[in-house]
């Protein structure tokens, strides 16, 4: 019976994710900005273009600060199995500089 009950409290917790074409296009970002009060966390994923002195946010993300932990956790699992298979990823202060057609160098 016990274990009854757990099949069937699997199979309550499963859950259909739809992923519709815009969403599933992506969103570029570059940068992060993170705010947070009390009861949640604000991601603003923005993307910088070199040269140009302004910049958009690009989508807004807001979670309960139990959910930033457990995302927190998750980011860092990932990192670990993509570090284990593609080498360490590089922690520069400074970000790689990209040189453009015209000549102009600009930060990525």
């Amino acid at each position: 019976m016990e274990q009854e009950t757990e099949q069937l409290e699997e199979e309550d917790s499963k859950l259909n994710v739809e992923l519709n074409e815009n969403v599933a296009e992506g969103e570029y970002s570059n940068l992060v900005m993170i705010g947070h009060s009390r009861e949640e966390f604000i991601l603003d994923f923005i993307r910088v273009m070199p040269g140009v002195p302004a910049a958009r946010v690009k989508s807004r993300i807001i979670i309960t600060p139990r959910h930033a932990k457990r995302f927190l956790h998750a980011l860092a699992e990932n990192i670990e199995r993509f570090e284990d298979a593609n080498g360490e990823i590089s922690d520069s202060e400074r970000p790689d500089l990209v040189q453009f057609g015209s000549g102009h160098i600009g930060e990525a």
